[in-house]
């Protein structure tokens, strides 16, 4: 009888020890498993096949069960069945509504992040706008445009008929503005 048989056998008959000895019998065969498992999965997965290969271990040996298993084949047979259901319970979590549901994790594009750099409160921005929609309603609406609706700055060009040059140009200006309005807007409270 072959190592790993014997010491199945053993963990089968109530022995604490054999679960120790087992590990580094089949770890490295359990690894290529659960790496063979995880390539099917989705890319950004936040489980990879070390943490896979524990979980699997502590459920066919853990307590819960009193598997017995007849061989080898049908120790890793096992594995493999338990790997399937921690990622699929593991996939099942990440759906939930608590975690995000079906949501998508999209990457941030450096002109949707430029759109929010005035990150102040949102009425002492609201009001400084106000003033600078007095002052200069072209530069007012140029920022409504990109911090309010999102747009790029080659799209809220296009959108009041500015060349890019000059909507950077009133953009930095009105940034600035902005910026200096509601830091001076918050001394005075």
């Amino acid at each position: 009888m072959n190592e790993v048989t014997r010491l199945l056998s053993d963990l089968a008959q109530g022995d604490t020890h054999a679960a120790g000895q087992l590990l580094p019998l089949v770890y490295e065969e359990l690894r290529k498993l659960a790496a063979t498992r995880m390539a099917e999965e989705a890319p950004g997965n936040t489980l990879d096949a070390t943490a896979l290969v524990h979980e699997a271990y502590l459920r066919l040996v853990g307590p819960a069960d009193e598997a017995r298993w007849d061989n080898r084949g049908h120790f890793f047979a096992a594995a493999a069945e338990a790997m399937r259901r921690i990622l699929v319970d593991h996939a099942r979590r990440k759906a939930a509504a608590r975690h995000g549901g079906g949501l998508a994790r999209l990457e941030l594009e450096p002109d949707l992040a430029a759109a929010r750099e005035p990150r102040e409160d949102l009425l002492a921005l609201d009001e400084a706008l106000d003033r600078l929609a007095a002052e200069d309603p072209l530069k007012a609406e140029l920022v409504k445009l990109r911090y309010f609706v999102g747009l790029t700055l080659p799209e809220a060009a296009a959108a009041l008929g500015l060349s890019e040059r000059t909507a950077g140009r009133h953009w930095a200006y009105a940034r600035a503005w902005l910026r200096r309005a509601v830091e001076g807007s918050g001394e005075k409270s």
